[in-house]
């Protein structure tokens, strides 16, 4: 997904008014609102997201739409949504992978994601202590980030995340795929009636593909 081609499908919600569609919701279309990417599905059901803390877009879809939440809540009970951080967006951005590796590592995505996307929104990283600090002002002990993030656990996760942002090709975010086999294509919901249209299409072509 082109990162201009998703700032224009913003800008066009953006300007829409803010009321539901009434019309029928169809099934969404291959070529349109999902593109198969792969033959088959992956061994394991899951939605996965690339993400940012650097990218407006990931914020507004986490906190303002909470399209993520959403996707969880709604996902079969044999399927889950992970959250992968990509490293080449912001100066901080491989420090923000590798510390969200920890946060993945302790299960404490919860604790820490908020204050994580407000400070690089804000451009307050400058260095891992900066960030370092977020963690410690948000439930997680010195002793658990100091020990935690250069250890094997973690090492393995900030791999994981720069190796899967690789295989699937990814130039923007977000970017959700669907047990590895779908994409998600942002523009194809250009058409929504209403930002409230297009987050409910969205989170309906996850849930409709995760049960494909």
């Amino acid at each position: 997904m082109k990162k201009f081609s998703l700032k224009t499908v913003f800008v066009a919600l953006s300007a829409l008014c803010a009321f539901n569609t009434t019309a029928f919701a169809a099934d969404p279309v291959e070529g349109k609102e999902y593109i198969e990417v792969r033959k088959a599905p992956s061994a394991q059901k899951e939605v996965v997201e690339f993400f940012s803390f650097y990218c407006s877009h990931c914020y507004n879809f986490e906190l303002s739409y909470k399209i993520p939440s959403q996707i969880k809540e709604q996902l079969p009970d044999d399927s889950k949504l992970v959250q992968y951080h990509v490293n080449f967006l912001g100066r901080q951005s491989d420090n923000l992978t590798r510390a969200w590796a920890l946060a993945m590592a302790l299960g404490a995505e919860d604790k820490v994601k908020t204050a994580l996307f407000e400070g690089a929104q804000k451009d307050a990283f400058k260095s891992m202590d900066d960030i370092r600090a977020v963690f410690l002002a948000n439930g997680i002990t010195a002793e658990q980030f100091d020990n935690g993030i250069n250890s094997f656990a973690v090492n393995g996760l900030y791999n994981k995340q720069v190796q899967l942002a690789d295989d699937f090709q990814i130039r923007g975010v977000p970017a959700f795929f669907v047990n590895g086999q779908y994409q998600i294509n942002t523009e194809g919901f250009s058409d929504s009636n209403s930002t409230n249209d297009f987050i409910k299409r969205y989170v309906d072509a996850v849930i409709f593909l995760s049960k494909k």
